[in-house]
């Protein structure tokens, strides 16, 4: 496969990265597939790569710009129906459905806890499955469980257009202590209608959280590395920085990096590991917390200004509104199971972690925005206006952590851009079109209704 660019980046697009990599992602999947002790409900690995593959996955592009000397932005959130980076596992796994479809004769419903951005691309790519004729509402349908803390980041999408597409495919918001109860609600509802539901309807339930059905399509991430900004051993040295939740992303262009060093791919094996920078809000600070084997800081109350403030530790925000503040929902996960995994690749690797507040995100704003433009990336003037700030975050936090020697001078820093849009580029999800749950029971019915549509 030749390479697209040299190293210095200006601007590079690499087009339909699922439908490009297909042969590589398919050995990612055999490789993941190789590390489990149990095999997935959903094979990893399709059978065959169908027609209408390339028309499904066209919206998989993914950019890599070079706003100023040592700081590329890799653009992740390129289709329109979502905008952000689970796109392009959406679209995978909904791939590996209709395969699955087709070669058991079985139907397939996923049910998927979700803070917005997984549930909003997967049922996008449900919406391309019908579209390209991949697979049709009667073989395949989707229940989306978000929490309330959620509400403002679901999205509209052709899934609500009438009734019976509607009772097929719910979004439900559900009534939970804590948004990240969803997981839990949502694995005992599995386990509690999976057979009655196969049995009356034939659909076969998944339960889509699996880390490897993001690790499998993450890892396209390094292949695109590899062709417009390989790491050779002249590179300077080199960090991943991402918004992070559990870091799925960076753990997936980890694995990316074992298939280019398998040099089987056709593309260049990295002269080296580059090192991951997570970065995350204070409510939920569990990773850069775990990594760096400290706490939060003792926060004190300026009582003239109603600020909150430390000074002793530069890794986490001098300033904030609130101690525990979320700047945004989606990074909802605490204590994530992924933390000990990604700590050792860091310590083998080089990296580094900072939290930031809303206050750094708004002071940095006008320069965060203008770096996003430098890579053809529109913000809303209006921070008021932003229902995923990721984007934000990421290029946020990589800046403070230049400014505080978190991040050493020398060193070259390609942000993954993995979320961000507005109302006005995603339409939001009217409150008509929501089901809402109290209880497991609630959800059930939810689950049978949607089977038996």
């Amino acid at each position: 496969m030749p390479t697209m660019s040299q190293a210095t980046v200006t601007g590079q697009l690499v087009p339909n990265v699922l439908d490009r990599y297909f042969h590589q992602l398919q050995a990612a999947a055999r490789k993941a597939a190789a590390t489990r002790t149990a095999p997935p409900l959903i094979p990893l690995e399709m059978d065959t790569k169908p027609a209408v593959f390339t028309r499904f996955t066209e919206v998989t592009d993914v950019g890599l710009t070079q706003v100023r000397p040592q700081l590329y932005l890799l653009d992740l959130m390129r289709n329109p129906g979502a905008r952000t980076t689970k796109t392009v596992a959406s679209l995978l796994m909904i791939a590996r459905a209709a395969s699955h479809i087709r070669r058991t004769g079985e139907r397939v419903l996923l049910v998927t806890p979700t803070s917005g951005n997984k549930g909003t691309a997967l049922r996008d790519a449900v919406v391309r499955a019908y579209e390209t004729g991949l697979a049709t509402p009667d073989e395949l349908r989707i229940v989306m469980v978000a929490p309330e803390a959620s509400r403002s980041k679901l999205r509209d999408c052709p899934l609500t257009a009438e009734p019976t597409l509607r009772t097929a495919n719910p979004v439900v918001v559900a009534d939970v202590e804590r948004p990240g109860d969803v997981k839990l609600l949502s694995s005992e509802v599995v386990e509690r209608s999976a057979a009655e539901t196969f049995d009356t309807t034939g659909f076969r339930i998944w339960y889509t959280l699996d880390l490897d059905n993001y690790r499998i399509a993450d890892a396209a991430r390094a292949l695109v590395e590899a062709e417009l900004l390989p790491v050779t051993e002249q590179s300077a040295p080199r960090l991943h920085a991402h918004a992070v939740s559990s870091a799925f992303g960076l753990l997936g262009y980890h694995l990316g990096l074992q298939l280019l060093n398998d040099c089987t791919s056709g593309l260049p094996t990295p002269a080296r590991h580059p090192g991951f920078f997570l970065i995350q809000q204070l409510a939920t600070a569990d990773m850069v917390t775990s990594l760096l084997g400290m706490n939060v800081p003792e926060y004190t109350l300026d009582e003239e200004s109603g600020l909150w403030r430390q000074s002793l530790l530069p890794e986490f925000p001098a300033v904030t509104d609130h101690p525990q503040e979320v700047i945004d929902a989606t990074f909802y996960t605490k204590e994530p199971p992924t933390r000990t995994q990604v700590n050792k690749i860091i310590a083998q690797h080089g990296g580094g972690g900072v939290v930031v507040s809303r206050r750094e995100c708004l002071d940095k704003f006008k320069e965060v925005r203008s770096l996003a433009s430098d890579a053809g990336i529109t913000i809303a003037a209006d921070p008021s206006l932003i229902r995923e700030w990721s984007l934000v975050k990421a290029i946020t936090g990589v800046l403070v952590a230049r400014e505080r020697d978190l991040i050493a001078a020398d060193t070259d820093v390609v942000v993954h851009c993995s979320g961000y849009y507005s109302d006005e580029l995603l339409v939001p999800l009217r409150d008509e079109h929501l089901s809402r749950v109290a209880t497991a029971d609630d959800l059930v019915k939810v689950v049978l209704t949607a089977a038996h549509a």
